[in-house]
């Protein structure tokens, strides 16, 4: 007769767990991956235009599921002003920071760009004058979680990119605008924005080497958000053309898809040569790009005249610091 040591067992199977613990304590810990907001070299998404499209229907929900508001600005200038952030690892610090450091945030991420590209700057100020207006509360949470679901969602994978040809596989912008807008606003604008696969196809046949030369502009009297240009500042690209070889001019009756092209043409690194601006093509009496252009040269000039006056301002207050510390010491 076989008799079982239901003990014995027991013994055995803990010295045997015993053994396993051991083993496995001598074997290296395993890395627990990083989340995908963490990862600064990622495999860029397979469908760029989908990504977009997934980024808008998220950071729509967040808005609304917030209470943010009726207001389209916000939440579309909040992404916008995200875009310009090149350094994927600011992600991390991005998700720690508190309401009511956003607006100043947002602030410095526009006024930066402002130095920089202040022609389409102004044209985009739709889109960042909020930020002036000392929001309020349930608005600022709503704000938080929409940076917060930007970037979970991965954003920064498709914008925060040194390379602008893969900045400008889609176009994040477009979807967001489209999308918070109520249809019945649509309808009555009668904004349909082409969708990238049209303004791709039609792109690839009407730019090739033998039609395109550095020099040459494009030209959008319908612009949008800009879904035209960057296709075919891809196209060009792709036939190993520098987009800062030509002249771009688009406008757009709606001044926040006309802001939003504005952006894009940052993000898709169009070049110097850029005029966008807000205008009705059916209305225009052939003065419109000439205007436009004044306007653009205004703002330079302006920007100009800021940088010279704060450069005079840093040298004055260099030199009375000098004469002080000359006077400080003949005294002594």
């Amino acid at each position: 007769m076989v008799q079982f040591d239901l003990f014995g067992e027991v013994e055995q199977k803990l010295e045997e767990r015993a053994k396993q613990r051991e083993a496995e304590a001598t074997k290296p810990p395993k890395s627990r991956p990083a989340p995908a907001w963490r990862r600064k070299h990622r495999a860029f998404p397979s469908d760029p235009q989908r990504h977009a499209s997934d980024i808008a229907e998220n950071v729509i929900g967040a808005w609304f599921s917030h209470y943010g508001g009726n207001r389209v600005d916000v939440p579309l200038g909040t992404i916008a002003g995200l875009t310009f952030i090149r350094e994927p690892l600011i992600a991390d610090w991005l998700l720690t920071l508190e309401p009511a450091q956003l607006p100043p945030l947002l602030r410095e991420i526009w006024g930066v760009q402002w130095m920089i590209r202040p022609d389409l700057i102004e044209v985009a100020r739709p889109l960042h004058g909020w930020v002036e207006e000392d929001p309020d509360e349930y608005q600022l949470k709503a704000v938080q979680a929409v940076i917060h679901t930007a970037v979970r969602k991965g954003l920064f994978d498709l914008t925060a990119r040194e390379d602008p040809y893969y900045r400008s596989q889609a176009d994040v912008l477009s979807p967001l605008l489209t999308g918070l807008r109520h249809k019945s606003d649509k309808k009555w604008r009668g904004e349909y924005h082409t969708p990238a696969c049209v303004s791709d196809l039609m792109a690839h046949i009407l730019i090739d080497t033998n039609r395109c030369e550095p020099g040459m502009s494009v030209r959008d009297p319908a612009i949008g958000s800009g879904g035209m240009f960057r296709s075919v500042a891809q196209q060009l690209r792709e036939l190993g053309l520098d987009p800062h070889d030509f002249s771009w001019f688009g406008n757009d009756i709606d001044p926040l898809a006309t802001a939003c092209a504005a952006v894009n043409a940052i993000l898709w690194d169009l070049g110097p040569k850029v005029a966008i601006w807000c205008g009705d093509s059916l209305a225009d009496d052939g003065t419109a790009v000439d205007q436009a252009l004044a306007e653009r040269a205004a703002v330079i000039q302006h920007r100009n005249t800021v940088v010279e006056q704060a450069l005079f301002e840093h040298k004055t207050r260099r030199l009375l610091h000098a004469l002080d510390q000359l006077l400080e010491g003949t005294a002594a």
